[in-house]
């Protein structure tokens, strides 16, 4: 049922003028006509833009990839419909070959394709033989080498002759660039900071000796299949066989990564051992087998070769042993949850309620660094259900829990309870048991058949509560509720509620925190710098820390507990183009402080016209509904205010939150919107607004419709929001960028770029599911820009893929569409493109390099076409910090500045990465964002990239301010969760039938074969920012 009437705005067509005088026009804007800036029609080809036409390649000489390219008026091919075309007015574009369209001289002769694996080189010097140097003798200790500056120049490295595209020594693999300076020189000013990278020295003649380990029951199950040694069981397994013969088996002088692993300081002797393990409090008995075998000697002295520049890959094997070194002391004496540690007691004044704690803990691992090996750890924090016993657990964590009401909450018991560990309390054992949920039965109701082990008697029935007297001379005080189901596989084994305990060190989701203790546990985490830096110092210098107990000493390594100082260039902001209230565009200059800049007496640069939109109110029948009459009014004011001429709605229906939770009735609903508007106004609604009373599971069934389905770009806001000019203004933003206006840009061009043809941006990124989700697709979105200079305008791609694969397995089909989007659009080719990937991690670079650029590569593979492309890792999951030394060069809050630039001593010894932070930090200890750049066919300098990615921060189409990750990356993690959101709305909002006919197996091994329509987006919306 939907309501009309009500106010001015209820069931109302389309009002024109209304008393509302129409805005001057803005006139045409200079400079931006030859680069195709404009959405416009899309042109559609004949034969795509990849088919047709007698054009030559272009013949590019490979030594200019790297170098400007002179007198080159950064022209390319042009797209005419079915044809590429030449720009070029005559004569030829110098240091570029042959102009397009014209055949090549008789000197001149066609390259041939390079193969996959070994692209175009681009040389700063001629190649010399790759000849791997002898290590030279060593002092005992060592960090990067006797004389080593904090970055050694790239002759010093040996490495300045080989070319860009180094294939490394033991295979055909592609490694990363190499840095092709010595770090930037740009700067507004100096700063001294400390980073929390702790050098590590270490004897470059010790050896870590790797062995694999076995261990097995020495009984095997009788129905002969494998059994599974939980984690806690084998670390008391081998400390018993330390135990039982030290002499031989050193635990100071071993460390355990808890499965298969042991690295050892000593030679450890090789078989089988037999081990009899008591049973104790903590320990289940038994007898085992352990198998132990020798599989690697890590030398130290490879590490130090590799730090000093004589080695081009990285020993992974031997900092990944020594990185467990440096964990074992805290595994041993902490709670490990992922790579984090976390002390057993948590602080005073850390309890969250409702059952649960903070835990103030950290993360530590070693970096390969240009001072040499480093320490690098850092603050975390964790929600913790609290060791208690589980009525205990209950009645703190359920509001109005009632033990004599228990049919009443028994979901809630359920939900709290499902799959959490326990120890129980009536054996004199500590074995952890796993809740597989409640007894349908009450305790007093529950029975089994009881056998006498001795033959004697005859099975009979015995009551659970008879058993526990006999037994353990227990009585059971809670009769009238369930018991624990803590079976394994098909046995059974049920335990009474009182007699359990919660197992320490159980994760508590933070999204299912309430508000208060969400609060809480954010204010614990969002530490200030001088805080977090006291914090860091201190489980650094901790007995149960990374550097405690003698464990590193024993190996050859010795940590120092200082922080290392490092210089930070502080880069000047941009200066900025708005619009101003007589329709022109106008330069800003930043405040350089905070960099922020506002809106007051300007408008956007370039501001859409919304004639055809309207509003579905679904919050109208409840408490808190919009009042159109005061929204309506002021949100058409801010957005002409801001140079964004926006008409009267079209259409304002009113309904219900109920309708924006059932897929099929919202589906018929915007279907009806559109058509309504195309009736009343004449085409397809621009934009619509839909109002909600809450947040609700919906928004995911909304925007997979609108975007998949119906075609149409929404815009969601709250009826509960505080209704201010700052709110309107976001509100008005976030449209113009939806429908292809431009809010901000920069007055001058990117740099690197001047005069060298078309650059297009691309972002990637994959969403994984929940860790404890094993069926569900991870989700792969590629973004990329459509417009040049501004280059703020883009499209995007998603696809579902193999569950948690990182690689991106249509990365090259993914950006071969976003490039014919940007020829139909620009009718030009990007020459240039600059790829920033998202979400991998050092181990995955190789994956990166030589599966995703490949497939890049062979899907661009041309005849007319052959780009430049640079690729950079964009890393936000690292735990480097930077703390000023000085407050009196930081804000309130005492945060490095925005544009604070690190790369040096902590950065790689000789390939090409660095640390920006381009916000402004107002809560807690700002992260810098780290790029590694793992190809380059732009010769970029440090000083070129480090501005380029600043200056493009300033672009983020939401705020007002930089952001803290350059856009493209930012964007691609938006559209990645829009992916998610759309599986999520397919897989709970389809029929049964519909859903089984569109999927396959759900299996973590298997692709996700959802119709790939589903995640499809609409022609009408896949070249805009629908994501924004």
């Amino acid at each position: 049922m939907e309501r009309g009437g009500g106010g001015a705005y209820r069931g109302r067509g389309r009002g024109r003028g209304g008393g509302r005088g129409e805005r001057g026009g803005r006139g045409e804007r200079g400079g931006r006509g030859g680069h195709g800036g404009g959405r416009g029609p899309q042109q559609q080809g004949r034969g795509g833009p990849w088919q047709g036409g007698a054009q030559t390649w272009e013949q590019r000489q490979p030594q200019q990839h790297l170098g400007a390219h002179p007198g080159s008026q950064g022209v390319g091919p042009t797209y005419e419909g079915s044809s590429w075309s030449s720009r070029v007015g005559g004569g030829t574009t110098s240091g570029r070959g042959e102009a397009w369209g014209r055949a090549p001289t008789q000197t001149q002769t066609q390259p041939q394709p390079q193969p996959r694996t070994q692209p175009q080189p681009q040389p700063r010097t001629q190649p010399q033989p790759r000849t791997q140097p002898q290590p030279q003798p060593q002092p005992r200790w060592t960090e990067v080498g006797p004389s080593a500056p904090s970055i050694a120049p790239v002759a010093d490295l040996g490495v300045q002759e080989l070319k860009l595209k180094e294939i490394s020594l033991d295979s055909d693999k592609i490694i990363p660039v190499k840095r092709p300076d010595k770090g930037g020189t740009l700067a507004n000013r100096i700063v001294r900071l400390r980073a929390n990278h702790f050098p590590v020295k270490f004897n470059p003649k010790s050896i870590i000796m790797h062995y694999d380990v076995d261990v097995k029951p020495k009984e095997p199950l009788k129905n002969g299949r494998p059994v599974k040694i939980s984690k806690s069981n084998l670390a008391v397994i081998r400390n018993k066989l330390s135990f039982d013969d030290p002499a031989r088996f050193p635990l100071p002088m071993t460390a355990y990564d808890g499965e298969k692993n042991i690295f050892s300081a000593v030679s450890l002797p090789t078989g089988k051992f037999n081990v009899e393990v008591p049973e104790g409090e903590d320990t289940k008995g038994g007898s085992y087998v352990v198998t132990i075998n020798l599989v690697n000697e890590l030398k130290f002295c490879k590490l130090k070769d590799y730090l000093n520049g004589q080695l081009l890959s990285i020993p992974r094997d031997i900092l990944q042993g020594m990185d467990l070194v440096m964990k074992e002391n805290p595994a041993r004496h902490m709670i490990s949850v992922g790579r984090s540690f976390f002390p057993r007691e948590p602080r005073e004044g850390d309890d969250l309620g409702c059952g649960i704690t903070a835990s103030r803990g950290f993360q530590n691992s070693l970096k390969s660094t240009s001072q040499g090996l480093a320490m690098c750890l850092d603050y975390s924090v964790l929600a913790f259900r609290k060791r208690l016993p589980v009525i205990d657990f209950l009645k703190e964590h359920i509001r109005g829990f009632n033990i004599n009401d228990f049919r009443r909450i028994r979901r809630e018991v359920e939900d709290a309870l499902d799959g959490q560990k326990v120890t129980v309390t009536h054996r004199k054992t500590k074995q952890k048991y796993t809740i597989r949920g409640l007894t349908k039965e009450n305790t007093r109701q529950i029975s089994f058949t009881a056998e006498d082990l001795e033959g004697k008697n005859p099975p009979r029935q015995l009551r659970i509560i008879d058993y526990f007297r006999e037994k353990y001379d227990k009585d059971i005080m809670y009769k009238d509720i369930p018991c624990l189901d803590v079976g394994k596989g098909s046995k059974k084994n049920v335990v009474p509620m009182e007699f359990c305990v919660l197992v320490e060190g159980q994760r508590y989701p933070k999204e299912n925190l309430d508000r208060n203790a969400a609060m809480m546990l954010k204010n614990i985490s969002l530490v200030p710098p001088r805080v977090r830096q006291s914090e860091i110092y201190s489980m650094v210098r901790s007995e149960n820390g990374p550097c405690g107990g003698g464990m590193a000493q024993n190996f050859g390594m010795d940590v120092n507990t200082n922080m290392t100082s490092v210089k930070g260039r502080v880069l000047g902001p941009p200066e900025l183009k708005l619009g101003s209230l007589n329709g022109r565009v106008i330069k800003v200059t930043v405040d350089k402080e905070k960099c922020q800049w506002n809106l007051v007496g300007k408008s956007v640069v370039e501001g859409t016209k919304i004639e055809r939109w309207g509003v579905i109110d679904f919050s109208s029948y409840d408490r808190c509904c919009l009042n159109p009459d005061y929204f309506i009014p002021k949100l058409i004011d801010r957005c002409i205010s801001l140079g964004i001429h926006m008409e009267e709605p079209l259409i304002y229906k009113c309904t219900t939150m109920n309708k924006f939770s059932r897929v099929d009735m919202l589906h018929e609903l915007l279907e009806s919107v559109n058509e309504e508007a195309y009736k009343i106004g004449g085409g397809r609604l621009q934009i619509l607004l839909c109002v909600m009373s809450r947040r609700d599971p919906g928004y995911k069934y909304l925007k997979w419709i609108s975007e998949t389905k119906v075609g149409i770009v929404t815009q969601c806001c709250l009826s509960t929001s505080k209704l201010n000019d700052q709110y309107f203004a976001n509100l008005a933003s976030k449209m113009n960028a939806k429908l292809g206006g431009s809010n901000v840009e920069l007055n001058d061009a990117l740099p690197h770029f001047g005069g060298k043809g078309h650059v297009m941006f691309v972002g990637a990124d994959v969403n994984h599911p929940g860790s404890r989700n094993v069926t569900s697709p991870s989700i792969a979105a590629v973004v990329a820009t459509m417009n040049w200079p501004a280059a703020n305008r883009y499209a995007a791609r998603v696809r579902p893929q193999v569950h948690r694969m990182e690689r991106i397995m249509n990365f090259g089909d993914m950006c071969l569409e976003l490039v014919e989007s940007y020829a139909r659009l620009n009718n030009v080719l990007p020459e240039n493109i600059v790829v920033f990937r998202d979400g991998v991690s050092e181990g995955q670079f190789e994956m990166v390099l030589n599966e995703e650029l490949q497939d890049l590569k062979r899907a661009l593979q041309k005849p007319k076409y052959s780009p430049t492309i640079t690729l950079i890792v964009a890393q936000k999951r690292h735990q480097t910090r930077l703390f000023l030394e000085s407050e009196r060069d930081g804000g309130p809050v005492s945060n490095v500045s925005p544009g604070t630039v690190v790369d040096t001593t902590i950065v790689h010894p000789f390939e090409f990465d660095f640390y920006l932070c381009s916000h402004y930090g107002i809560l807690g200890t700002s992260k810098p964002t780290h790029y590694h750049v793992l190809w380059d066919e732009h010769g970029f300098t440090s000083d070129e990239l480090q501005k380029l990615i600043y200056y493009m921060c300033f672009t983020f189409a939401r705020c007002t301010k930089p952001v803290s990750l350059v856009p493209p990356v930012y964007y691609a993690d938006l559209v990645a969760y829009r992916g998610r959101l759309y599986y999520e709305a397919v897989v709970e909002g389809q029929s049964p039938a519909s859903t089984a006919s569109s999927s396959s197996s759900s299996t973590s091994s298997s692709l996700f074969s959802l119709d790939q329509n589903f995640f499809k987006l609409h022609s009408d919306l896949e070249n805009g920012m629908f994501f924004v």
